[in-house]
């Protein structure tokens, strides 16, 4: 059973934004306002909407329809809205949070900026005209494909202003990688910079960009930032400078239908967040303006206690959901949020902690790969620190080891600051789980489901199971759920909805002990969490087949101690080539320049063959099993079931 280390004080919890809303509500007990949450889903989050302040042009109707089933739920019928309103406008014109911060940026040579609400309320405005001058239009989708700065979130909110889609993009793809982002959305414009540093170096993105587009016909214009002013290739009948698009969004007046804000129907798209299947290509999973920002900004404020003038950081990338969950979360609570574009253990490991100590940053994202990291690094006087305006730790990404938890809960938080742990998903626009801050909170589990989401953990029969390890289940919709796959329903409700009736397997296998705590043990699919980021053993088959003295590939996910988890791949020969170490290295860094750096499998192996089904489909779960030298259970599935013996001596060998 888990031990709670952390207990929130009486002051604790009645200064929280949650036990204010329960009370509020007419609930003291947490448990009982849990139970309500989800027990009236509608109820709770008409409730829930109403306390982050969204602002409607058009009051809705209804907040739940569920005539088309679970899987299709409408929320918010009949209101429309923008969210941008509700994290920029509403700020920026009152006079008393105008000149508040909304945005600190800081780069990793060490220089920041403060943003206001203001400021960035009007470079919203010119760049959204800029983007309808250039033809962008409601429904059209807009890539972003930057490091964390200031111009990342002015793109993405001016794409969402006009009614455009956005698509975040990773900064540290490659372009095959990008390109298949935007082939798969058909996005009509990118956005990008000329560079950013990464450990002190220049990576050259516009060159990235320019070979992602070369394999998008659908991309008509490229916007680039100048964010180093380096010298970079230029096709003058595509691409724009940044200042071009703001002097375009400059030329009309404030009256002009190019300077309006879109209204939008509540269940109309926002944003396509891209993550990795399994089989298949990246899914595109569509948010509305009435479901990811509401869900996030719910977590931020009640699940973190994130207030009003908090300032939150969070290591990520807006090619990941925590990019987008930052702004909306942070912005929506009229909060700061703080971008940074570097590496946050360069030039030395206390990089991170130098950043919450100038920027007063009260909420701290991270992960534990990031965590595992810094320990190794640990170099600095504890006494160097000044953590003083930290009151909460956050993490996602990855379960969590007990030394990792422990080190950051002693060493950095003095055993006096919680540990939010959070876990959700692209899909889920948020978190499923967490630990709330009025409760106790155990080393590497979750004290609690979220409020609005009703999970469980089934055994494959279906039934609910504890002190055992499940499928970790959700039975009823929430805001922020994903509303499909773009152009692919069926991939949606085949990947979510197929297991047992009207219920969501998450895919992750999770446990409940009898003392209440949750704990999230990995995927239940072959998704792979690389240092957090999710990405399917497809893509990395695809870039190792296509060279050409391979037959084909299987790639799996292994534990390891700084990552998490790392990619192991196995490869199959022609008949007659050699399987050598030069070889070797050359397939690994095919898949490092076709996925980025951050991606490189950590080993690759030859081997005769795949472990296959009958119908020759191959069986990763053997795969894994085999190379951990775990239990495969029942093999009689497979048509070569002698291969495990190979794939467990996982050693190199010369085809004949």
């Amino acid at each position: 059973m888990n031990q709670p280390v952390w207990h929130p004080n009486e002051d604790q919890i009645k200064s929280s934004r949650l036990y204010n809303l329960m009370s509020k509500l007419g609930f003291s007990c947490y448990d009982e306002f849990l139970k309500a949450s989800i027990n009236n889903i509608e109820w709770f989050w008409h409730e829930s909407e109403k306390a982050l302040g969204i602002e409607w042009f058009t009051p809705y109707e209804k907040c739940l329809e569920l005539e088309n089933g679970i899987k299709w739920p409408k929320w918010f019928v009949g209101g429309q809205l923008n969210i941008v309103f509700s994290l920029c406008d509403k700020w920026a014109n009152s006079d008393e949070t105008a000149d508040l911060t909304a945005l600190i940026c800081e780069n990793e040579a060490g220089k920041s900026i403060h943003y206001s609400y203001r400021q960035l309320n009007s470079d919203v405005s010119n760049a959204s005209a800029g983007l309808k001058a250039l033809n962008i239009c409601k429904g059209d989708r807009v890539a972003v494909f930057m490091p964390m700065v200031y111009e990342c979130v002015v793109a993405m909110l001016a794409i969402l202003r006009i009614g455009a889609i956005f698509l975040p993009t990773f900064s540290g793809f490659a372009a095959e990688a990008v390109s298949k982002r935007l082939n798969g959305s058909a996005a009509k414009m990118l956005i990008t910079v000329d560079g950013f540093h990464r450990r002190g170096k220049v990576v050259a993105i516009k060159e990235v960009a320019d070979k992602a587009i070369a394999l998008s016909p659908s991309i008509e214009k490229c916007i680039v930032v100048p964010n180093l002013q380096r010298d970079m290739p230029w096709n003058s009948d595509r691409d724009i400078h940044w200042q071009e698009l703001q002097s375009l969004g400059e030329s009309f007046d404030s009256e002009s239908p190019e300077r309006q804000i879109v209204a939008m129907d509540s269940s109309d798209p926002c944003m396509l967040l891209y993550t990795s299947g399994t089989t298949q290509d990246p899914k595109g999973i569509v948010h509305t303006h009435s479901g990811f920002p509401i869900k996030s900004a719910f977590d931020a404020a009640f699940g973190m206690d994130l207030k009003q003038n908090d300032v939150l950081f969070w290591v990520t990338d807006m090619g990941w959901m925590m990019g987008p969950f930052v702004v909306f979360g942070a912005l929506i609570n009229g909060a700061t949020a703080v971008l940074y574009e570097g590496s946050v253990d360069f030039p030395r490991s206390d990089r991170l902690w130098k950043m919450v100590e100038a920027h007063a940053i009260t909420h701290l994202g991270i992960s534990p790969t990031l965590v595992r990291l810094l320990m190794k690094e640990e170099e600095h006087a504890k006494s160097e620190r000044n953590l003083t305006s930290l009151r909460v730790i956050c993490s996602t990404g990855e379960p969590w080891n007990y030394e990792p938890w422990m080190w950051l809960f002693n060493e950095i938080g003095d055993g006096k600051i919680p540990i939010f742990n959070y876990s959700g998903g692209t899909e889920i626009s948020g978190g499923v789980l967490g630990n709330v801050l009025i409760k106790p909170i155990a080393p590497v589990c979750f004290n609690s489901p979220l409020p609005g989401m009703d999970i469980d953990v089934f055994a494959d029969n279906g039934t609910p199971i504890r002190d055992a390890i499940g499928e970790l289940v959700i039975k009823q919709p929430w805001v922020g759920m994903a509303s499909g796959f773009w152009n692919d329903p069926n991939r949606y409700v085949e990947t979510y909805w197929n297991r047992w009736p009207d219920i969501w397997a998450h895919s992750d296998l999770a446990k409940i002990d009898s003392a209440g705590f949750w704990t999230i043990l990995g995927r239940s699919d072959d998704t792979l969490k690389i240092g957090g980021k999710r990405i399917g053993p497809v893509e990395i088959e695809s870039l190792l087949v296509k060279h050409d003295d391979v037959v084909e590939s299987g790639a799996i996910g292994a534990p390891n101690e700084l990552k998490g988890e790392v990619a192991i791949c196995f490869v199959v020969l022609k008949s007659g080539v050699e399987a050598t170490d030069e070889l070797k290295v050359t397939l690994l860094n095919l898949v490092a320049e076709g996925l980025g750096k951050a991606l490189r499998p950590h080993d690759l192996f030859f081997i005769r063959a795949l472990p296959k089904t009958r119908n020759g489909k191959i069986v990763r779960r053997m795969l894994r099993s085999a190379y951990l030298d775990l239990d495969p259970g029942d093999v009689s599935m497979l048509e070569n079931p002698e291969v495990l013996k190979e794939i467990r001596a996982a050693s190199p060998l010369v085809l004949a």
